[in-house]
């Protein structure tokens, strides 16, 4: 089984498959280790498309069964083809905003706040993921995940609110028996 948990940033698509791969015994890919050069600031220098696509693909065609989290939307045809099930997640705008300030926090402490280069990303990160849902951002939009998923060859789940990771779990878990 090859499953894509994806969502705007902080809606928990790395927390609900690193729970479910640990749950199935899968290996989990996570699509930003793959997106992004791993650099001093992380998440500023973006991989070569082609590498990026290259590595993926040599990491999950050596596995039967798998888990990746992250938007793929970007990243071309090929991988409306590559799923057995995918897993849209939605929370509110406020409580996933809220959760990308903590991360952000939690990640770089005050220097989101007193280093110039940090606050500035932290500033136009925030900035970004405040246009996701209504479609004002450049790339990642609700709109343009919605557009994706209307595309992609597999049955998709669409878990909307804030659940549990267990909730989550739970329906997927029931969804695949229904494959």
């Amino acid at each position: 089984m090859k499953i894509h948990i994806m969502g705007a940033s902080c809606a928990g698509s790395t927390t609900l498959g690193t729970a479910l791969a640990q749950q199935l015994n899968y290996p989990l890919f996570d699509s930003d280790k793959y997106f992004w050069e791993a650099t001093e600031q992380p998440f500023t220098v973006k991989r070569d498309p082609e590498l990026r696509n290259a590595m993926m693909l040599q990491d999950v065609n050596t596995n039967l069964n798998w888990i990746l989290t992250g938007s793929m939307v970007s990243w071309g045809p090929a991988w409306l083809n590559m799923f057995n099930l995918v897993v849209f997640l939605y929370i509110p705008h406020h409580i996933r905003m809220q959760r990308l300030h903590n991360r952000e926090l939690e990640r770089y402490g005050d220097a989101i706040f007193t280093d110039p280069v940090r606050a500035a990303n932290y500033q136009a990160f925030m900035k970004w993921a405040t246009g996701y849902d209504d479609n004002t951002t450049k790339g990642r939009t609700l709109q343009v995940h919605e557009n994706w998923l209307s595309q992609v060859n597999a049955p998709v789940l669409e878990i909307r609110g804030d659940t549990t990771v267990q909730q989550r779990i739970d329906l997927i878990l029931e969804k695949m028996n229904e494959l």
